[in-house]
C-alpha cells in the first residue's frame, strides 16, 4: 500500500488553511494611522485609563502623547470617565443576586485650532455580575477584572475612532 507522507499532509493542510484565510479577507491589525502626530490627553497621566490609552497609542502608531496642550496637533478632551454598580436582581429574602457594572467614557477630539474632529461621543459598556455572599472575596476580584476588561475594550474602541478621525478642512 502507498501511504501519504505525514509531513506532506501537514504541508497540504497549512497551505489550504492559508488559502482559506486569504480568501475570507482576514487581516491582522496593523499600526493605527492617525491624522495627527502629537496628541494631548486631557486627563491625569497617572490614571489607569490615561496609562492604558497612552500605552495603546505608543504601541500601535507613530503618534506621540505630549503633556503640554500647546505642543499638540490634536487634543482629546475627556468629558466623563465614570463607573457605576447597580443592583440588577435580588432574591425573595432581599439579598442581592446580581449586579450590573457600567463604565461610561465621554470624549471629544479637537485640532490645535480648537475645531472639532470628533464631536462629543460616549462609549458605554455594561457587564452583569452574579453575586454570592459566601464568595465575597472572589466576587470582588471578579468585579475588578470585569472593570479592567471594560477599560481595555473602551481603549480599543477609542483607538479605532481616533484612527477614523479626519482633519478639519
Amino acid at each position: 500500500m502507498n501511504r501519504p507522507n505525514p509531513t506532506r499532509r501537514t504541508l497540504l493542510a497549512a497551505l489550504l488553511s492559508a488559502g482559506v484565510l486569504a480568501g475570507c479577507g482576514f487581516q491582522l491589525r496593523g499600526n493605527s494611522d492617525f491624522a495627527f502626530k502629537r496628541l494631548y490627553i486631557g486627563m491625569p497621566p497617572n490614571s489607569a485609563m490615561a496609562a492604558d490609552l497612552t500605552r495603546a497609542i505608543r504601541g500601535g502608531s507613530d503618534t506621540v502623547v505630549v503633556r503640554d496642550p500647546k505642543e499638540a496637533d490634536a487634543l482629546l478632551d475627556v468629558l466623563e470617565d465614570s463607573r457605576a454598580k447597580t443592583v440588577l436582581s435580588i432574591t425573595t429574602t432581599g439579598v442581592v443576586r446580581e449586579y450590573r457594572l457600567t463604565q461610561a467614557f465621554t470624549f471629544r477630539l479637537r485640532d490645535a485650532a480648537g475645531r472639532e474632529m470628533i464631536g462629543p461621543s460616549q462609549l458605554v459598556l455594561t457587564r452583569d455580575l452574579t453575586y454570592n455572599e459566601a464568595n465575597a472575596l472572589a466576587k470582588d476580584y471578579e468585579e475588578a477584572q470585569l472593570y479592567r476588561d471594560m477599560q481595555r475594550d473602551i481603549v480599543q474602541q477609542l483607538m479605532r475612532r481616533l484612527a477614523a478621525a479626519k482633519p478639519v478642512a
